[in-house]
């Protein structure tokens, strides 16, 4: 019987990865998919669709549905359009889902695919930055595996396979450092979205690359590494990891850290998500470690990389905090990419918000819904366009 699958972020990177890894397996012969989603790469979506003989298509853009369903004539593939479509497509039960939507707009959708039990495959990382609390919750009432997909926090899954977590002392992440790592702070003034957009590890779309870049990534790992596994921020630690070998570790009480190592290749972590519980061949290339020579560390640098201690904060205070942090976060990204405000303003952008909007959001505890979670990330989001427009460089 053929698992029944949909992948939500079909046409990025990560979606693009999943698909390939879904056709290694056999592709429509040994998975029934159900639906794929992207938003303006119509050529690529419909594309996909064909190949993997999906029932649905969905575009997250409204004004796009005559165009993907003009792409589609013919195959009876049926073509869906905006936030309401991917609700429709998420509704149906499947087996196995990939939530790589990038951003907020991940969030509903992947609660409605945590309604119906299965597996979710979490790469969407705003799901647990903004509403961990009730995504996890989602996921425990209906009986649903969640899987993460991040390399870091799969390391720490794969890590904890067997082990208790009241015998963890701490969870380690690692991060790149990104294209900055070793420049001064006085020369990040003036970067580029383009300069940002170069990691040196690995090859991703251009908002994940400058979160990479100004470590906001890593930042957001942070918040999820406490909902995945229910531990304490002062129990979470990041290090400076330029070789991007060892993905994350795990430290126990007994002074052992397991650590787990692999290629820079995201395929790793989504192919042990999608065959889980079980491990299947990969196509990647072998581990070297001579030809890696040596692994290095170092402390973050908080001066050069703030967005870290606030990730910190948020889980201190709790409540929406994340949700502010993330929607403070989205737009000062925007405002960078939109040439409005400098590299280094992003984080003086998200601090403002969360100064401004902290009442609020913690007011919620650990109960809301996503109202809740929708009604603070709009505040949020004014309140950050608001301090762009008065910090505008242009």
């Amino acid at each position: 019987m053929r698992r029944k699958v949909s992948i939500f972020g079909s046409t990025g990177s990560i979606g693009c990865n999943t698909v390939s890894l879904i056709e290694a397996q056999g592709g429509a012969e040994a998975y029934e998919v159900v639906a794929v989603t992207g938003a303006t790469n119509l050529s690529l979506l419909a594309e996909q669709a064909v190949r993997l003989k999906a029932k649905y298509a969905v575009t997250s853009i409204p004004s796009k549905l005559t165009d993907l369903q003009s792409l589609l004539y013919g195959s009876g593939i049926t073509s869906l359009a905006g936030p309401e479509g991917l609700l429709e497509a998420a509704r149906v039960p499947v087996d196995w889902t990939m939530s790589a939507i990038v951003g907020f707009a991940g969030l509903a959708p992947g609660l409605e695919s945590a309604r119906h039990g299965g597996v979710i495959a979490l790469a969407n990382k705003e799901s647990l930055v903004c509403a961990g609390d009730l995504f996890m919750r989602t996921c425990r009432e209906h009986g649903t595996e969640l899987l993460p997909v991040d390399s870091e926090h799969s390391a720490i899954y794969q890590a904890l396979c067997g082990e208790k977590m009241s015998e963890v002392e701490r969870i380690i992440l690692t991060a790149s450092g990104g294209p900055f790592r070793e420049k001064p702070l006085a020369d990040l003034t003036d970067v580029t979205p383009e300069q940002a957009c170069k990691h040196p590890n690995w090859d991703m779309g251009q908002k994940i690359s400058i979160d990479s870049a100004s470590m906001f990534n890593k930042a957001m790992e942070v918040i999820e590494t406490k909902y995945l596994f229910g531990i304490d921020g002062d129990r979470i630690e990041v290090v400076v990891h330029p070789q991007s070998a060892v993905h994350s570790m795990v430290g126990f009480c007994d002074g052992a850290v397991m650590a787990h190592l692999g290629p820079t290749d995201m395929r790793g972590s989504i192919g042990y998500a999608l065959n889980w519980p079980e491990r299947r061949p990969l196509p990647l290339e072998p581990f070297d470690l001579v030809a890696l020579g040596r692994l290095d560390f170092a402390a973050v640098d908080h001066e050069k990389f703030p967005s870290v201690n606030l990730a910190y904060r948020a889980l201190r205070e709790g409540g929406l905090a994340g949700a502010v942090f993330n929607a403070a976060k989205e737009a000062a990204l925007e405002g960078f990419i939109a040439g409005f405000i400098g590299f280094l303003d992003m984080s003086r952008l998200v601090e403002h918000v969360m100064d401004e909007i902290a009442g609020e959001a913690a007011q919620f505890g650990s109960e809301y819904d996503l109202s809740d979670v929708q009604r603070i990330d709009g505040v949020s989001r004014v309140a950050a366009r608001s301090w762009i427009s008065r910090h505008n460089r242009k």
